[in-house]
Protein backbone atom coordinates (compact mmCIF):
# COMPACT_ATOMS: atom_id res chain seq x y z
CA UNK A 1 0.00 0.00 0.00
CA UNK A 2 1.27 3.42 -0.75
CA UNK A 3 2.45 5.74 2.07
CA UNK A 4 -0.33 9.07 2.48
CA UNK A 5 1.38 11.97 3.29
CA UNK A 6 1.20 15.58 3.27
CA UNK A 7 4.77 16.83 1.84
CA UNK A 8 4.13 20.27 0.76
CA UNK A 9 6.34 23.58 0.10
CA UNK A 10 5.75 26.97 -0.04
CA UNK A 11 6.59 29.27 -2.92
CA UNK A 12 6.90 32.30 -2.54
CA UNK A 13 7.48 35.93 -4.72
CA UNK A 14 10.21 37.06 -2.73
CA UNK A 15 13.69 35.80 -2.62
CA UNK A 16 12.42 33.48 -5.63
CA UNK A 17 12.66 33.00 -9.26
CA UNK A 18 10.57 30.94 -9.53
CA UNK A 19 7.18 32.98 -10.85
CA UNK A 20 9.76 35.39 -13.26
CA UNK A 21 9.01 32.49 -16.61
CA UNK A 22 7.24 29.55 -17.12
CA UNK A 23 10.45 28.25 -17.72
CA UNK A 24 11.44 28.53 -14.66
CA UNK A 25 7.39 27.73 -13.10
CA UNK A 26 8.35 24.12 -15.26
CA UNK A 27 11.41 23.71 -13.75
CA UNK A 28 10.57 23.92 -10.04
CA UNK A 29 7.76 22.08 -10.29
CA UNK A 30 9.78 19.17 -11.97
CA UNK A 31 12.14 19.75 -9.28
CA UNK A 32 10.01 19.03 -6.47
CA UNK A 33 8.05 16.25 -8.07
CA UNK A 34 11.68 14.32 -8.68
CA UNK A 35 12.57 15.23 -4.66
CA UNK A 36 9.31 13.77 -3.42
CA UNK A 37 6.91 16.43 -2.78
CA UNK A 38 3.52 16.02 -3.66
CA UNK A 39 1.61 19.78 -3.43
CA UNK A 40 3.14 23.03 -3.79
CA UNK A 41 1.50 25.93 -2.17
CA UNK A 42 1.80 29.00 -4.32
CA UNK A 43 1.37 32.84 -3.39
CA UNK A 44 -1.47 34.57 -4.97
CA UNK A 45 -2.20 37.60 -2.35
CA UNK A 46 0.72 39.62 -1.48
CA UNK A 47 1.61 43.12 -1.18
CA UNK A 48 -1.41 44.32 -2.03
CA UNK A 49 -1.84 42.58 -5.36
CA UNK A 50 -2.50 39.59 -7.17
CA UNK A 51 -0.19 36.86 -8.49
CA UNK A 52 -3.11 36.31 -11.25
CA UNK A 53 -5.15 38.30 -13.54
CA UNK A 54 -8.11 39.32 -10.37
CA UNK A 55 -11.73 40.74 -11.56
CA UNK A 56 -12.05 42.03 -8.11
CA UNK A 57 -9.13 43.74 -7.59
CA UNK A 58 -9.64 45.40 -11.51
CA UNK A 59 -13.24 46.01 -10.09
CA UNK A 60 -12.00 48.09 -6.89
CA UNK A 61 -8.97 49.19 -7.98
CA UNK A 62 -8.08 49.10 -11.26
CA UNK A 63 -5.06 46.88 -10.74
CA UNK A 64 -5.69 43.75 -12.18
CA UNK A 65 -2.12 41.76 -11.61
CA UNK A 66 1.12 42.41 -9.89
CA UNK A 67 2.93 45.10 -12.66
CA UNK A 68 5.31 42.51 -13.10
CA UNK A 69 3.45 39.88 -14.14
CA UNK A 70 1.56 41.86 -16.58
CA UNK A 71 0.47 39.92 -19.83
CA UNK A 72 0.93 36.44 -17.89
CA UNK A 73 -1.03 34.22 -15.25
CA UNK A 74 1.81 32.76 -13.27
CA UNK A 75 -0.97 31.10 -11.54
CA UNK A 76 -2.44 29.25 -14.47
CA UNK A 77 1.04 28.59 -15.90
CA UNK A 78 1.98 26.79 -12.24
CA UNK A 79 -1.10 24.96 -12.22
CA UNK A 80 -0.37 23.36 -15.68
CA UNK A 81 3.25 22.51 -15.03
CA UNK A 82 2.00 21.04 -11.60
CA UNK A 83 -0.71 19.06 -13.13
CA UNK A 84 2.22 17.56 -15.54
CA UNK A 85 4.06 15.84 -12.86
CA UNK A 86 1.19 15.02 -10.01
CA UNK A 87 1.55 18.03 -8.18
CA UNK A 88 -1.28 18.98 -6.14
CA UNK A 89 -1.41 23.04 -6.26
CA UNK A 90 -3.27 24.90 -2.61
CA UNK A 91 -3.17 28.44 -3.72
CA UNK A 92 -1.78 30.81 -0.87
CA UNK A 93 -3.16 33.99 0.13
CA UNK A 94 0.21 35.12 1.75
CA UNK A 95 -1.25 39.05 2.61
CA UNK A 96 -4.70 38.34 4.37
CA UNK A 97 -5.98 41.43 5.83
CA UNK A 98 -2.59 43.31 5.91
CA UNK A 99 -2.38 46.29 3.54
CA UNK A 100 1.31 46.86 3.31
CA UNK A 101 4.73 46.81 4.25
CA UNK A 102 6.12 50.07 5.25
CA UNK A 103 3.42 52.45 2.95
CA UNK A 104 1.41 53.52 5.31
CA UNK A 105 -1.42 51.52 3.55
CA UNK A 106 0.00 51.52 0.19
CA UNK A 107 -2.60 51.51 -2.55
CA UNK A 108 -5.46 50.03 -0.86
CA UNK A 109 -6.09 52.52 1.94
CA UNK A 110 -5.14 54.99 -1.05
CA UNK A 111 -8.34 54.55 -2.67
CA UNK A 112 -10.38 52.81 0.45
CA UNK A 113 -9.33 55.17 3.26
CA UNK A 114 -12.03 53.60 5.19
CA UNK A 115 -11.01 49.98 4.96
CA UNK A 116 -8.52 51.04 7.32
CA UNK A 117 -7.64 49.53 10.83
CA UNK A 118 -6.96 51.33 14.40
CA UNK A 119 -5.15 50.78 17.62
CA UNK A 120 -6.68 52.62 20.77
CA UNK A 121 -4.78 55.74 19.92
CA UNK A 122 -6.92 56.32 16.67
CA UNK A 123 -3.37 55.58 14.74
CA UNK A 124 -3.79 53.22 11.83
CA UNK A 125 -3.22 49.94 12.58
CA UNK A 126 0.97 48.76 12.31
CA UNK A 127 2.70 45.93 13.86
CA UNK A 128 6.09 44.42 12.77
CA UNK A 129 6.00 46.66 9.49
CA UNK A 130 2.73 45.30 8.64
CA UNK A 131 -0.26 47.87 7.93
CA UNK A 132 -3.71 46.36 8.12
CA UNK A 133 -7.19 46.49 6.66
CA UNK A 134 -10.18 46.29 9.18
CA UNK A 135 -10.78 42.25 9.22
CA UNK A 136 -13.86 43.21 11.00
CA UNK A 137 -15.24 45.46 8.47
CA UNK A 138 -18.03 43.48 6.17
CA UNK A 139 -16.62 45.12 3.20
CA UNK A 140 -13.22 44.22 4.20
CA UNK A 141 -14.33 40.85 4.67
CA UNK A 142 -16.44 40.47 1.17
CA UNK A 143 -13.01 41.99 -0.44
CA UNK A 144 -11.13 39.03 0.70
CA UNK A 145 -13.98 36.11 -0.06
CA UNK A 146 -14.51 37.49 -3.52
CA UNK A 147 -10.37 37.00 -4.39
CA UNK A 148 -10.81 33.04 -2.27
CA UNK A 149 -14.08 32.47 -4.73
CA UNK A 150 -12.69 33.93 -7.81
CA UNK A 151 -9.64 31.29 -8.03
CA UNK A 152 -11.47 28.49 -6.56
CA UNK A 153 -13.94 29.43 -9.26
CA UNK A 154 -11.73 29.77 -12.50
CA UNK A 155 -8.60 27.37 -11.51
CA UNK A 156 -8.12 24.13 -11.34
CA UNK A 157 -6.56 23.89 -7.95
CA UNK A 158 -6.95 21.52 -4.55
CA UNK A 159 -7.84 24.21 -1.69
CA UNK A 160 -6.48 27.46 -0.82
CA UNK A 161 -4.72 28.30 2.04
CA UNK A 162 -4.51 30.97 5.02
CA UNK A 163 -2.06 32.03 7.45
CA UNK A 164 -0.56 33.95 10.20
CA UNK A 165 -2.39 37.04 8.43
CA UNK A 166 -5.74 35.40 7.19
CA UNK A 167 -7.52 35.24 9.30
CA UNK A 168 -5.51 37.42 11.40
CA UNK A 169 -5.32 40.80 12.81
CA UNK A 170 -3.03 42.29 15.61
CA UNK A 171 -4.84 42.43 19.21
CA UNK A 172 -4.08 45.83 19.37
CA UNK A 173 -6.60 47.07 16.36
CA UNK A 174 -10.38 47.08 16.97
CA UNK A 175 -11.28 50.84 18.06
CA UNK A 176 -11.89 51.58 14.98
CA UNK A 177 -16.29 53.38 15.17
CA UNK A 178 -17.79 50.24 13.71
CA UNK A 179 -16.30 47.75 15.96
CA UNK A 180 -16.54 49.93 18.90
CA UNK A 181 -20.47 50.41 18.01
CA UNK A 182 -20.71 46.57 17.63
CA UNK A 183 -19.27 46.15 20.81
CA UNK A 184 -20.78 48.60 22.75
CA UNK A 185 -24.39 47.29 21.78
CA UNK A 186 -23.46 43.96 22.52
CA UNK A 187 -22.14 45.27 26.26
CA UNK A 188 -23.47 48.85 26.81
CA UNK A 189 -19.98 49.62 27.24
CA UNK A 190 -16.87 50.85 25.16
CA UNK A 191 -14.02 48.02 24.81
CA UNK A 192 -11.01 48.16 27.31
CA UNK A 193 -8.25 50.14 26.79
CA UNK A 194 -6.24 47.15 27.51
CA UNK A 195 -5.93 45.41 24.08
CA UNK A 196 -5.10 42.07 25.72
CA UNK A 197 -8.29 41.72 27.75
CA UNK A 198 -9.48 38.33 28.05
CA UNK A 199 -12.66 39.06 27.04
CA UNK A 200 -11.88 41.18 24.11
CA UNK A 201 -9.58 39.00 23.08
CA UNK A 202 -11.65 36.17 22.14
CA UNK A 203 -14.68 38.66 21.61
CA UNK A 204 -12.92 39.47 18.28
CA UNK A 205 -11.36 36.32 17.97
CA UNK A 206 -14.49 34.69 17.80
CA UNK A 207 -15.23 37.27 14.73
CA UNK A 208 -12.53 35.85 12.98
CA UNK A 209 -13.47 32.22 13.47
CA UNK A 210 -16.78 33.15 12.18
CA UNK A 211 -15.04 34.95 9.18
CA UNK A 212 -13.22 31.46 8.75
CA UNK A 213 -16.47 29.66 8.81
CA UNK A 214 -17.84 31.29 5.95
CA UNK A 215 -15.27 31.45 3.96
CA UNK A 216 -14.63 27.16 4.72
CA UNK A 217 -18.59 27.29 3.86
CA UNK A 218 -18.33 28.89 0.75
CA UNK A 219 -15.16 27.10 -0.67
CA UNK A 220 -17.00 23.76 0.05
CA UNK A 221 -20.28 25.39 -1.82
CA UNK A 222 -18.02 25.70 -4.86
CA UNK A 223 -16.30 22.41 -4.53
CA UNK A 224 -16.76 20.46 -1.86
CA UNK A 225 -13.57 18.15 -2.37
CA UNK A 226 -11.40 21.53 -2.32
CA UNK A 227 -9.35 21.58 0.81
CA UNK A 228 -9.33 24.96 3.42
CA UNK A 229 -5.33 25.08 4.49
CA UNK A 230 -4.64 27.28 7.00
CA UNK A 231 -0.95 27.91 8.36
CA UNK A 232 -1.15 30.11 11.73
CA UNK A 233 0.79 31.21 14.80
CA UNK A 234 1.56 28.96 17.12
CA UNK A 235 -1.32 28.61 19.78
CA UNK A 236 -1.57 30.07 22.15
CA UNK A 237 1.12 33.66 21.75
CA UNK A 238 -0.97 33.30 18.17
CA UNK A 239 -4.19 33.91 19.93
CA UNK A 240 -2.65 36.64 22.17
CA UNK A 241 -1.15 38.47 19.51
CA UNK A 242 -3.25 37.91 16.34
CA UNK A 243 -7.03 36.82 17.36
CA UNK A 244 -6.18 33.19 15.78
CA UNK A 245 -8.05 31.33 17.94
CA UNK A 246 -6.90 27.73 15.96
CA UNK A 247 -8.17 24.82 18.32
CA UNK A 248 -11.60 26.29 18.00
CA UNK A 249 -11.29 26.42 14.11
CA UNK A 250 -10.11 22.65 14.79
CA UNK A 251 -13.07 22.08 17.41
CA UNK A 252 -15.84 23.79 14.81
CA UNK A 253 -14.57 21.24 11.81
CA UNK A 254 -13.51 24.41 9.00
CA UNK A 255 -10.02 23.99 8.83
CA UNK A 256 -9.10 20.07 6.93
CA UNK A 257 -5.17 20.51 7.21
CA UNK A 258 -3.03 22.77 9.57
CA UNK A 259 0.53 23.51 9.10
CA UNK A 260 1.50 25.96 12.65
CA UNK A 261 4.47 27.89 11.94
CA UNK A 262 6.96 26.01 14.24
CA UNK A 263 9.64 28.51 12.82
CA UNK A 264 12.33 27.35 15.23
CA UNK A 265 16.34 27.27 14.54
CA UNK A 266 16.84 24.31 17.11
CA UNK A 267 15.69 20.83 17.41
CA UNK A 268 15.18 20.92 21.07
CA UNK A 269 12.53 24.49 20.96
CA UNK A 270 11.18 22.36 18.02
CA UNK A 271 9.90 19.33 19.71
CA UNK A 272 9.22 20.88 23.13
CA UNK A 273 6.33 23.10 20.80
CA UNK A 274 5.38 20.28 18.70
CA UNK A 275 4.77 17.88 22.00
CA UNK A 276 2.89 20.54 23.42
CA UNK A 277 0.16 21.32 20.41
CA UNK A 278 -0.14 17.62 20.00
CA UNK A 279 -0.88 17.02 23.94
CA UNK A 280 -2.98 20.00 23.73
CA UNK A 281 -4.69 20.53 20.91
CA UNK A 282 -4.92 17.67 18.88
CA UNK A 283 -7.04 14.47 19.59
CA UNK A 284 -6.39 11.30 17.34
CA UNK A 285 -9.45 11.99 14.91
CA UNK A 286 -7.87 15.84 14.83
CA UNK A 287 -3.87 14.14 13.71
CA UNK A 288 -4.32 13.39 10.34
CA UNK A 289 -5.15 17.17 9.53
CA UNK A 290 -1.26 18.33 10.92
CA UNK A 291 1.30 18.92 9.05
CA UNK A 292 3.65 21.04 10.65
CA UNK A 293 5.23 23.94 8.75
CA UNK A 294 8.60 23.80 9.09
CA UNK A 295 11.66 26.54 8.33
CA UNK A 296 14.25 25.74 5.96
CA UNK A 297 15.38 29.34 4.84
CA UNK A 298 15.26 32.74 6.15
CA UNK A 299 17.66 35.64 5.45
CA UNK A 300 20.74 34.22 6.48
CA UNK A 301 19.60 30.76 8.19
CA UNK A 302 19.94 28.17 6.92
CA UNK A 303 18.65 24.71 8.23
CA UNK A 304 21.03 21.95 8.82
CA UNK A 305 20.11 18.52 6.89
CA UNK A 306 20.36 16.96 9.88
CA UNK A 307 18.12 18.39 12.01
CA UNK A 308 15.91 18.22 9.17
CA UNK A 309 15.83 14.69 9.16
CA UNK A 310 15.44 14.82 12.67
CA UNK A 311 12.18 16.63 12.06
CA UNK A 312 10.77 14.46 9.88
CA UNK A 313 11.52 11.58 11.81
CA UNK A 314 10.10 12.90 14.99
CA UNK A 315 6.90 13.40 12.68
CA UNK A 316 6.15 10.40 11.51
CA UNK A 317 7.36 8.73 15.33
CA UNK A 318 4.32 11.07 16.71
CA UNK A 319 2.26 10.01 13.91
CA UNK A 320 1.94 13.00 12.00
CA UNK A 321 2.20 12.07 8.40
CA UNK A 322 3.53 15.39 6.53
CA UNK A 323 5.32 18.66 6.77
CA UNK A 324 5.09 21.69 4.96
CA UNK A 325 8.74 23.60 4.08
CA UNK A 326 9.14 27.31 3.90
CA UNK A 327 10.27 27.93 1.44
CA UNK A 328 11.49 26.43 -2.01
CA UNK A 329 14.40 28.60 -1.93
CA UNK A 330 15.82 26.36 0.68
CA UNK A 331 15.95 23.21 -1.01
CA UNK A 332 17.74 24.77 -3.84
CA UNK A 333 20.69 26.12 -0.79
CA UNK A 334 24.57 24.34 -1.03
CA UNK A 335 23.88 22.50 -4.91
CA UNK A 336 20.19 21.16 -3.76
CA UNK A 337 21.50 20.09 -0.19
CA UNK A 338 18.29 19.44 1.66
CA UNK A 339 16.43 18.25 -1.79
CA UNK A 340 19.19 15.56 -1.95
CA UNK A 341 18.83 14.30 1.65
CA UNK A 342 15.04 14.30 1.62
CA UNK A 343 14.91 12.39 -1.63
CA UNK A 344 17.50 9.79 -0.33
CA UNK A 345 15.60 9.44 2.99
CA UNK A 346 12.48 9.88 4.57
CA UNK A 347 10.55 10.97 0.76
CA UNK A 348 12.45 8.61 -1.06
CA UNK A 349 9.39 6.53 -1.42
CA UNK A 350 6.40 8.60 -3.58
CA UNK A 351 3.70 9.47 -1.55
CA UNK A 352 -0.12 9.98 -1.96
CA UNK A 353 -1.32 13.38 -1.14
CA UNK A 354 -4.50 12.60 1.31
CA UNK A 355 -7.69 12.80 0.12
CA UNK A 356 -10.96 14.48 2.60
CA UNK A 357 -11.90 10.69 2.97
CA UNK A 358 -8.27 10.28 4.61
CA UNK A 359 -8.81 13.47 6.54
CA UNK A 360 -12.12 14.17 8.06
CA UNK A 361 -15.90 12.99 8.12
CA UNK A 362 -17.54 15.24 4.97
CA UNK A 363 -21.40 14.40 5.70
CA UNK A 364 -22.20 17.99 5.10
CA UNK A 365 -24.12 19.99 2.09
CA UNK A 366 -23.59 23.82 1.41
CA UNK A 367 -26.03 26.19 0.02
CA UNK A 368 -25.77 29.27 -0.77
CA UNK A 369 -28.49 31.70 -1.50
CA UNK A 370 -27.77 35.01 -0.70
CA UNK A 371 -24.63 37.30 -1.74
CA UNK A 372 -21.68 37.27 0.80
CA UNK A 373 -22.25 40.79 2.30
CA UNK A 374 -25.88 39.39 3.17
CA UNK A 375 -24.78 36.86 5.20
CA UNK A 376 -22.24 38.72 6.85
CA UNK A 377 -24.05 41.00 8.20
CA UNK A 378 -27.21 38.72 9.01
CA UNK A 379 -24.90 36.43 10.78
CA UNK A 380 -23.48 39.45 12.75
CA UNK A 381 -26.83 40.91 13.37
CA UNK A 382 -28.18 37.83 15.07
CA UNK A 383 -24.80 37.32 17.00
CA UNK A 384 -24.52 40.40 18.94
CA UNK A 385 -28.15 41.25 18.96
CA UNK A 386 -28.32 44.09 16.75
Amino acid sequence: MSKVEIRGVWLTRTDSQVLKSRQNIVEAMEFLALTGFNVVFPVVWNQGVTLYPSPTMWKIFGIEIDSRFLGRDPLAELIEAARRVGLKVIPWFEYGFASSYNLNGGILLQQKPEWGAYNYQGKLLKKNGFEWLNAFDFQVQEFLLNLVLEVVNNYDVDGVQGDDRFPAFPSAGGYDPGTVHRYRQQFQKNPPQNHKDKHWLQWRANILTDFLALLYQEVKAVNPDLLVSMSPNIYDWGFREYLQDSPTWLKRGIVDIIHPQIYRRDFLSYKCILNRLVNEQFTDAMLPKLAPGILIKLGKYRMSANYLLKVIEYHRQLGINGEVCFFYEGLRENNNQLAKVLRKGPYAESALFPNLVDLQDMNVSYRRSTSILQRLEKRVRKFFQV
